[in-house]
């Protein structure tokens, strides 16, 4: 039995890229859905809700902020933001509305096609996850994170975390104190296999940082990060 295509929405508002986006994930396979500004962007997500979002920053109508939030109010998905800006705060600020990554323009379809692929096995892994017997909290210091309901908890209050948030600090509170080499945390968190996103992977942990706390995840400069245990 073949299996069905993953479904991807491609939103952007430049029709040389979204045709060329469209043709070449086609080609690899994925079911295509279009759109060009923010309210077709709502539209076409809930008349047939995709697997993956690709979604551009800057649109008609609103703008992929707004998207971001009213889509992922509907039902989480994981989305992949397209920009031009390349300031941290603009990007950090895709990252807190519900983005799980980006990719700066101009960018190489075949790192599109890789973060996409990347973003689909990351949610089969959170399935398979999910499916095991309830598994241990992870305790460090006064943060406590239960997989197995994917919640996290900091001296007793939850805090709202994006899948890819949470899934980086489950990785690190594992093992407390350890120091996690970049190339490996990209490799067990993104599944990739390349150092492409070590600048995604920082914003990661700047925005994580900003819901659990500074002093909770400790640099290493030059090798990764490591979780520490506060109060």
């Amino acid at each position: 039995m073949t299996a069905t295509p993953a479904r991807l929405l491609v939103v952007e508002d430049d029709e040389v890229i979204n045709e060329s986006l469209t043709l070449r994930l086609e080609a690899e396979g994925y079911a295509v859905t279009r759109a060009f500004d923010g309210p077709g962007a709502v539209e076409a997500f809930t008349a047939d809700p995709p697997d993956v979002v690709l979604l551009d920053i800057m649109l008609p109508g609103f703008d992929g902020l707004e998207v971001c939030r009213r889509i992922q109010a509907i039902r989480p998905v994981p989305l992949l933001m397209l920009t031009a800006r390349d300031d941290e705060t603009d990007i950090l600020v895709g990252l807190a509305v519900g983005a799980d990554d980006y990719v700066t323009k101009p960018f190489r379809m075949r790192e599109v096609v890789a973060r996409v692929q990347a973003l689909l096995r990351r949610v089969e892994r959170a399935a398979e996850l999910a499916a095991q017997p309830t598994s241990t909290d992870l305790v460090v210091g006064g943060l406590t994170v239960t997989p197995s309901a994917r919640r996290v908890t900091v001296q007793g209050s939850e805090i709202h975390l994006t899948p890819l948030e949470f899934d980086l600090l489950r990785v690190l509170a594992e093992a407390p104190g350890r120091v996690f080499e970049r190339d490996q945390l990209l490799r067990d968190v993104w599944g990739w296999a390349d150092a492409y996103g070590t600048r995604t992977l920082d914003s990661h942990v700047k925005a994580l940082r900003a819901k659990i706390g500074a002093d909770r995840i400790r640099t290493v400069h030059g090798v990764g990060y490591a979780a520490e245990a506060r109060p």
